[in-house]
């Protein structure tokens, strides 16, 4: 009689117990260790954490979820984009037109109206600014919005059957054209200086620590939400086919398989992650301008997921720590050979480790045990 193994439980689909033990392990840090370093430590102490650290941190997040968003796109299915800081931007944007209207009169011109709308004598909001005083349309808005474009460009890339190289540049030609297109004053979205100056959120300071750490707890919920959300997809039956799209996409569609709503539909939930890191972006970094949206900024992210190791998920936050924490000291120490040390990086590890810092622990982790033997 022939056995069937019982199928695995959820539990033990998405992590094995190591993996349980680092999520459990981050989920401490995350919602204990860093408030009671933060709020409770006293200044001096070094358990103390700043609260400039706090906002890194909290950015640090944010870029991890955008590199588990190319992940789950490049990684898995196949499409590299070259464009998701579009997405990036627009979440951040959306959620922006809220915290320019909670700054009510505190602005320069103490007007009910943000600065740049004064300076560029404007009476009142434009249309698309409607409803945007209210936290949840907002809120909805940032993530509905870049999922709304990525459905539509997406629909119409993917039916034509664009895809490798020619859909890598489209996207590059999208987020430089959307970039160009913010960057005009008439637009309505700040200019060249884009949006900044933000004091409250739900009417709460934004400066004071107790609210930047509400941020940063929030932000770390979320990116631990996304990694079971996205582990889950990925070992589902969506996650297999979405890898034999990637690696054989004919014959995916021979077997009759519609490969068209498989990649739309992980193509426009990257892109709504995409959003939701962009909203909770604007409030701990404080700005954000079409330099958001350069072409240079979308290479960068996925640059995390190469140098991580793509198609891993835990691989693209690794990276995406890595190069930001490179960043960080090479702007601060030589900025003038920044590009050079991350185009050197991309082509290294694109030569040397194809499977990025994940492969390169899996071959040392296997070296050890054959030497052990």
């Amino acid at each position: 009689m022939l056995y069937i193994p019982p199928a695995p439980s959820l539990a033990t689909r998405l992590f094995g117990l190591s993996g349980w033990l680092g999520f459990a392990a981050a989920a401490l840090a995350i919602f204990v260790a860093a408030p009671l370093a933060n709020l409770v430590a006293p200044e001096g102490s070094f358990l103390h954490l700043s609260d400039a650290s706090v906002a890194l941190i909290g950015k640090l997040f944010c870029y991890a979820m955008l590199a588990l968003a190319m992940d789950l796109v490049w990684g898995y299915a196949g499409i590299l984009s070259l464009g998701h800081g579009i997405f990036f931007a627009l979440g951040g944007y959306a959620f922006g037109m809220y915290l320019m209207r909670q700054i009510g009169q505190d602005g320069s011109y103490h007007s009910d109206l943000p600065d740049f709308m004064v300076f560029l004598d404007w009476k009142a909001y434009p249309w698309f600014w409607s409803f945007t005083d209210h936290f949840a349309y907002s809120a909805a808005l940032a993530i509905l919005a870049p999922a709304t474009l990525a459905f539509v460009f997406g629909y119409f890339a993917f039916r034509s059957r664009i895809k490798g190289v020619y859909f890598s540049i489209i996207t590059q030609a999208l987020t430089y054209a959307m970039m160009l297109l913010f960057f005009r004053n008439e637009t309505g979205f700040g200019g060249n200086n884009g949006f900044t100056d933000f004091k409250r959120i739900l009417d709460y300071p934004l400066a004071t620590p107790t609210t930047r750490m509400i941020l940063f707890t929030l932000t770390g919920a979320f990116l631990l939400a996304l990694i079971l959300v996205s582990r889950f997809l990925v070992s589902s039956k969506f996650g297999r086919v979405l890898t034999a799209i990637r690696d054989a996409e004919s014959r995916v569609m021979f077997c009759g398989y519609d490969t068209l709503s498989y990649k739309l539909a992980i193509w426009t939930f990257s892109a709504a992650i995409c959003g939701l890191a962009g909203a909770l972006y604007v409030p701990q970094v404080g700005i954000i301008n079409p330099s958001e949206m350069s072409p240079a900024a979308s290479i960068e992210i996925a640059i995390w997921a190469a140098v991580g190791g793509r198609g891993t998920l835990i691989g693209p936050l690794i990276g995406a720590f890595i190069v930001n924490g490179a960043k960080s000291f090479f702007t601060a120490a030589i900025p003038e050979y920044w590009l050079f040390f991350l185009g050197l990086l991309f082509v290294l590890v694109t030569l040397l480790l194809p499977k990025g810092v994940i492969g390169l622990l899996d071959t040392l982790a296997s070296f050890r045990k054959e030497r052990a033997r």
